[in-house]
């Protein structure tokens, strides 16, 4: 395939998997594998984290006045009824502290699973099942069944309970690729007693500096490798072709993402999370299947 379709096929998978709950590594992994692409080439592993920092950017773009007002109304809040402890900004904080402490801790056990096809099935299929049951059982009860006497229907009516407890969740996707930040995030805000349009809201502020904190981490390991291993920077062709590959998979990313962003808001608000339910598990048994007749 030509390097220039083939950057904007990945740009598209990164653009369109990574909010939605259905694992972009995951996705990625499984094409690059289709392709032929080698995973331990340098080039493709800066691609990678090239991709996945242009849709990245899409989100304080898309969500810039929303920040604007939460820095204007920190710490009390639009309501005044909030502090520096509870603001949202800061329960971002602590949810990102909460993942990335534990996540930085296990990153032997994450660098031994992120390559398995088996694991990446596995943890789609088991994702798919808890996003099913947890989504139903909250559609039958109108989101009162996990509630527990009040719902949470915005990021300003959270406490730092639910930041915590979302942050320890989202410890899962940095584990077993093919979870889903965002499928741990949104189910772990449902379980808290959060409306669906709440959980997704913060599931798409505690990505910033998660996947912002991911991405550095990846690039600097790409620039510092360990001894004897080589620098997937350094290693990268400069030459205007590559360049430009780079740059198609960066936009094109970015421009896909940010339009997923803003359809998927609008799902949400109507529907639920069932179809990337079924989705994920349709997905995860094809792969399984798939993984286990390679040699």
């Amino acid at each position: 395939m030509n390097d220039y379709v083939l950057a904007v096929v990945l740009g598209v998978i990164e653009g369109l998997t990574e909010f939605l709950p259905v694992s972009s590594t995951a996705h990625l992994r499984i094409s690059e594998a289709v392709l032929g692409i080698d995973l331990t080439d340098a080039y493709w592993k800066t691609f990678s984290i090239v991709i996945q920092l242009g849709a990245i950017l899409c989100l304080p773009i898309y969500f810039w006045s929303r920040l604007v007002k939460l820095v204007r109304w920190f710490p009390h809040g639009s309501r005044g009824d909030r502090t520096v402890a509870n603001h949202p900004l800061t329960l971002t904080v602590i949810a990102f502290l909460t993942t990335a402490i534990p996540a930085f801790l296990l990153t032997r056990i994450i660098g031994k699973h992120l390559e398995s096809l088996h694991v990446m099935a596995v943890s789609l299929i088991v994702g798919g099942i808890v996003m099913w049951a947890v989504d139903a059982i909250y559609d039958r009860s109108k989101g009162q069944a996990f509630a527990r006497g009040w719902l949470t229907e915005n990021m300003e009516e959270m406490s730092v309970g639910q930041a915590v407890w979302i942050g320890a969740c989202q410890i899962l996707s940095a584990v077993f690729p093919g979870t889903s930040r965002s499928m741990a995030t949104i189910t772990a805000g449902e379980l808290a007693g959060m409306t669906r349009s709440a959980a997704l809201e913060f599931s798409f502020f505690l990505s910033i500096p998660t996947m912002a904190a991911a991405t550095l981490y990846d690039l600097a390991k790409s620039l510092r490798p360990r001894a004897g291993e080589p620098s997937a920077i350094g290693a990268m062709p400069h030459d205007a072709h590559s360049v430009i590959v780079l740059a198609i998979g960066f936009v094109v990313s970015f421009v896909v993402a940010y339009g997923v962003v803003g359809w998927f808001l609008g799902w949400v608000r109507r529907h639920g999370f069932t179809v990337f339910a079924v989705y994920r598990i349709i997905v995860g048994a094809a792969v399984l299947w798939w993984a286990s007749r390679l040699p």
